[in-house]
């Protein structure tokens, strides 16, 4: 059984939900952040799996991999982007966007 892919569908299924009730204001910054977070996870998940600091049970995952990452090991990633700017604010028009430095509430 797949136990990291059901897991992982919860979590993306709760996060997905929170970030279309929400509809945070993203921008283009924050789509290449999660291009930027989800490349640094290849490599460093893969360079963790390469020197067997981490091992996955083969019955446990798809067998579908990005470097020697397992793709269920982006689902956490993904729900971490869908997450935060749909919890970051309790406005529904608050953009998810960075102040300017000196610049405050």
């Amino acid at each position: 059984m797949y136990k990291y892919l059901l897991l992982n569908t919860v979590f993306i299924l709760f996060a997905a939900s929170k970030f279309a009730y929400r509809r945070p204001s993203v921008s283009r910054k924050y789509w290449l952040s999660l291009i930027g977070v989800l490349l640094m996870t290849a490599v460093f998940d893969s360079l963790i799996i390469a020197a067997d600091i981490v091992r996955y049970n083969p019955g446990h995952i798809l067998g579908i991999t990005i470097g020697s990452a397992p793709i269920e090991d982006f689902a956490y990633v993904i729900a971490a982007f869908l997450l935060i700017p749909a919890l970051w604010g309790n406005d529904r028009s608050q953009s998810f966007q960075a102040k300017p430095t000196g610049e405050h509430e």
